[in-house]
């Protein structure tokens, strides 16, 4: 199966890389393509090098697979000429995610969703993945009804230019050197504010309205109660969340520890005699999503609350993407 990575100097792209390089793919069989200002470029992959090349505008990109992470104008524009030249695109942007004949997947959570694709499966957003992956085992259990969500995003969420702001930003604080904020609206050194993303009529942002819609879409829960106030933290990577949860039935904090340690994908770091929970820190680099201060929410009789961190470029994004290739495709590195 010949691999095209589109969008592959950016964060997303080079953790795509370096997964696909850790599952043994050779670099004959994957291309690399980014915008026409990065084409041209040699980046690095399994101790090779790949050129980067400008989309072809014949819409085929001689590969089977294709993993798409340059933005949603590009994905809308082009996905479906993808798919007409005999590709199957794993969509890693918003173009897709709401669109009602496209799954929208999560391997642990709803992987089979993906065996129902026409050519087009979309990944969804960092948020999204994070949260549910944490809270699938527990809907399975007794019937999510309504979750309060406050996100604490790293700067990379917003791509390398969120990176190289808190570096300058807190450099110049440090320093006592006067700055001025340039990727974000806010400055971003030691200080956190509301994510940067457009506002609503209803008072949402587009982070948090992404949240409530897909976790409905992917648990298949429309009526699904979603409150989320998403928040940007100066941290370089990992998200973290914390979740209050409501249910059909009552939910107990034992049992529900006890299915985090068993659920694909998370690990449970809960030691409360010796303070150690989860935290972007710990997260980052790591597959698992971490899950701690898992106890009863005392504000909703059998509601639970608790706190994870995830790595929002690997499973919140890459690692998911390959995960959904490697169920489309078993053996994708044979």
């Amino acid at each position: 199966m010949r691999i095209a990575v589109v969008g592959a100097t950016g964060a997303v792209g080079e953790e795509l890389l370096a997964l696909l390089a850790d599952r043994d793919v050779p670099a004959e069989r994957v291309r690399a393509f980014a915008s026409a200002r990065s084409a041209g470029r040699s980046i690095p992959y399994a101790g090779r090098a790949l050129e980067v090349a400008p989309l072809p505008e014949g819409g085929d990109l001689g590969a089977e697979l294709v993993f798409s992470s340059a933005g949603g104008t590009v994905a809308r524009r082009e996905a479906r000429r993808w798919v007409a030249h005999g590709s199957v695109v794993i969509d890693n942007t918003s173009a897709w995610r709401m669109d009602p004949d496209v799954p929208l997947v999560i391997p642990e959570v709803n992987g089979e969703a993906a065996d129902r694709h026409d050519g087009v499966v979309a990944n969804p957003n960092c948020s999204t993945i994070l949260a549910l992956m944490a809270l699938a085992p527990l809907h399975r259990a007794w019937g999510l009804e309504r979750i309060t969500v406050a996100t604490y995003q790293a700067v990379s969420g917003a791509g390398a230019k969120g990176v190289a702001e808190l570096t300058r930003m807190t450099r110049a604080a440090l320093d006592g050197t006067p700055a001025e904020p340039e990727a974000f609206a806010e400055n971003v050194a030691f200080n956190l504010f509301s994510h940067d993303s457009p506002v609503g009529d209803d008072g949402y942002n587009v982070e948090e309205r992404k949240l409530a819609d897909e976790s409905r879409k992917i648990l298949d829960l429309p009526e699904l109660a979603v409150s989320a106030t998403c928040v940007r933290v100066p941290v370089y990577r990992a998200h973290a969340e914390a979740i209050h949860a409501a249910f059909r039935e009552p939910a107990d904090p034992d049992e529900a520890r006890r299915l985090l340690e068993g659920a694909p994908g998370v690990r449970v770091v809960d030691d409360r005699a010796a303070g150690r929970f989860p935290t972007p820190m710990a997260a980052s680099g790591r597959d698992e999503v971490l899950v701690g201060r898992i106890r009863a929410d005392l504000a909703r009789p059998g509601g639970l609350a608790l706190f994870l961190a995830g790595d929002q470029i690997r499973k919140g994004a890459a690692l998911n993407a390959v995960q959904i290739a490697e169920r489309l495709a078993p053996g994708l590195g044979s």
